[in-house]
């Protein structure tokens, strides 16, 4: 996006720190790897230490991937640097599996030069009493070395910064905390239940940080847009702790697009200075102002746009009759009940092609019950109407298995062996071993690769069950297992040679006509996003080969959210009963029923959210004044040529 002077002006009226947008997470990581390096070489040069304020969670990743890199590629030394860590569990080992101790050595001290004594996380090991005095001299420690002359943040959904939760003073300093347990929500990924989640912290206070020359917030994703817009746009106020930063005097978020999305540079352009109306910006602005008014599209009126900023649109269409009509036909298009096109009657404007027909379809399923879950409705009826329906489960989906559901498994089949007295062979002696460890099994332990093997097992036997409901045959049904998945930890390990050429082996194998995968980034552990990019890169790498010229892929939205209205280009609608089918399909994955894994901060059942979510968009489209279903699910076209 180009600003001139003016349209920069207008958006300093509205966010209130200065904002600095990259395309992808990535790209900003790199860039305040950058500015971190330049800091560290400016330092070195003037002979002095560079002090780092670091922040955990998944926000850094790939910033701390990038300083490894500089370091290791372009000789980037961390010698004269000090680091401070802005917060830790409490209580916590610093070995276990979710401390920050043990994710920052990981993720960078051990991959750098930094000395041994030069990094500093606070300690969750102490006794609370003693608690005090140890975060006083955490204050200490970091006024000792200079102060912190970089800090690095990232945000919580409620807009915390470190463990500083909504109502923290200003002033604070280093101190325990009680966790909010919206926080605990977001967080409860990294543990096997929400019970093992520490409800204490230590962290830096607000007036910590508001000490550092300089602090750089990183926010990734859609859904950190929400509280990116209040923290830089709201009132400044300790009900969004991150908002509070607006008074620092060197401060920037640094953000990527989808965290973008509900500032209003990029929700209402047309605010902010003269905008280009492209054809999605135009139904955006459509759209948005008939759900502002409560109004049909038929029904809004010159004086709507007038007063809403929208002459512009009005002058360029002479009325707001036409704009309305040609908008509401085009949204009235996204309708189909024919998801793998209407065979023998070409239409125009249908979203899919009617020829060939039947097609060969492929399903990508991150877990092996994305496919029901997200697109249920569309997966049947793609099988209903004759097309050749292929699943891909891209990981085996083991962590997201409770240990006590893996216990139930064990005895039905102990007692199996019992019952029809079969002799005892290895597979007993691995299900005594299997059991005897989760007896034994500590919080933070990894499983043993034969726990993961079960754990995959019982996911792999219900996404089989439901190919079978749906009535796909066997053959059709692709376990990929991709190796970045199986790491027995949360943390996965980044897209690899070998995830993409298995994936590519896929496509050559089927040639399929239409392609179905996840576009939803925001799930809690970031599978979705990594099978995502590595079906771009086998779909990028196989581009030129014939099969693929006649290759559509569309985009579904996974548990987490839906696409906004204006992007949907296909939506399915479902009727009552078919409401009803999808459910029973997803209740075929008992292993996720009742108590969601990973649920983030969302406490309804998987079922429950894509009902909900089915049934908002299909009231979206009835708002705007189309035809009334009970839910619909939506799609958005990816263009890979």
């Amino acid at each position: 996006m180009t600003l001139n002077h003016q349209e920069i002006e207008l958006i300093d009226s509205f966010e209130q720190i200065a904002v600095d947008i990259h395309p992808t997470a990535k790209e900003g990581s790199r860039a305040v790897a950058q500015e971190i390096a330049a800091l560290i070489k400016a330092k070195q040069a003037a002979k002095e230490t560079c002090v780092l304020g670091l922040a955990t969670g998944s926000t850094p990743k790939y910033l701390y991937a990038e300083l490894v890199r500089l370091h290791k590629e372009e000789g980037l030394s961390f010698k004269n640097v000090v680091t401070f860590n802005l917060d830790e569990y409490y209580p916590i080992e610093p070995d276990a599996l979710q401390s920050y101790n043990r994710f920052m050595k990981e993720q960078l001290f051990k991959h750098i030069d930094i000395p041994e004594g030069n990094y500093f996380v606070p300690d969750g090991t102490l006794p609370k009493e003693k608690m005090k005095a140890y975060c006083e001299e955490y204050e200490r420690r970091i006024e000792s070395a200079g102060g912190i002359d970089l800090q690095v943040l990232g945000i919580g959904n409620n807009g915390h910064i470190g463990f500083n939760e909504p109502g923290a003073s200003v002033n604070s300093h280093t101190r325990l905390v009680t966790l909010d347990n919206s926080t605990r929500l977001a967080n409860g990924f990294e543990f096997p239940n929400m019970s093992q989640v520490p409800r204490l912290a230590i962290t830096m206070g607000i007036g910590t940080i508001f000490k550092a020359k300089r602090v750089l917030l990183m926010a990734w994703g859609s859904h950190k847009a929400k509280i990116v817009r209040r923290a830089v746009e709201g009132h400044y106020s300790d009900q969004v702790p991150a908002s509070l930063l607006q008074q620092h005097p060197n401060c920037r978020f640094v953000i990527d697009e989808q965290a973008a999305q509900e500032l209003t540079r990029y929700k209402e352009p047309w605010l902010t200075g003269d905008c280009e109306w492209t054809p999605s910006l135009r139904r955006k602005a459509v759209t948005g102002l008939a759900m502002k008014l409560d109004k049909p599209i038929l029904m809004l009126t010159d004086k709507d746009y007038n007063e809403n900023g929208l002459n512009d649109l009005i002058v360029q269409y002479g009325s707001a009759y036409e704009l309305n009509i040609e908008e509401f036909n085009g949204i009235r298009d996204t309708i189909t009940g024919w998801p793998g096109g209407k065979p023998g009657a070409p239409l125009p404007k249908h979203p899919e092609r009617s020829e060939p027909s039947p097609k060969r379809v492929l399903i990508f399923s991150p877990h092996p019950d994305d496919d029901i879950i997200s697109m249920g409705g569309t997966f049947i009826r793609l099988h209903e109407q004759g097309h050749d329906v292929h699943v891909a489960y891209q990981t085996s989906g083991n962590i997201a298995v409770t240990d006590e559901f893996v216990l139930r498994f064990i005895d039905f089949a102990v007692g199996f062996e019992g019952m029809f007295d079969i002799d005892r062979s290895k597979s007993s002696q691995i299900l005594d071993e299997a059991k005897a460890f989760l007896k034994i099994k500590k919080p933070s332990q990894k499983d043993t690769p034969e726990i993961r093997a079960i754990k995959g097992l019982i996911r792999r036997c219900e996404a089989k069950a439901t190919c079978r409901y749906v009535g796909i045959k066997e053959e059709n049904i692709h376990f990929q297992n991709l190796p970045f998945y199986e790491t027995g930890l949360v943390e996965k390990k980044p897209m690899g040679e070998e995830d993409v050429q298995l994936t590519m082996q896929l496509l050559r194998e089927v040639k399929p006509h239409q392609i179905f995968c996840a576009g939803d980034l925001a799930d809690p552990h970031g599978t979705h996003k990594v099978c995502l990019d590595i079906v771009f890169e086998a779909l990028n790498r196989l581009k030129h080969e014939a099969f693929m010229k006649d290759c559509w892929v569309w985009l579904y939205k996974g548990a987490w959210q839906e696409w906004d209205i204006h992007e949907i280009e296909m939506a399915v609608p479902m009727s009552p009963d078919q409401v009803v089918q999808k459910r029973l399909g997803i209740f075929i994955h008992q292993s996720q029923k009742d108590v969601v894994p990973f649920q983030g901060t969302d406490l309804r059942e998987f079922w429950q959210r894509a009902e909900d979510r089915n049934a908002n968009t299909a009231e979206l489209y009835d708002k705007l004044g189309l035809q009334k279903y009970a839910a619909m699910e939506a799609f958005v076209r990816y263009h890979f040529m």
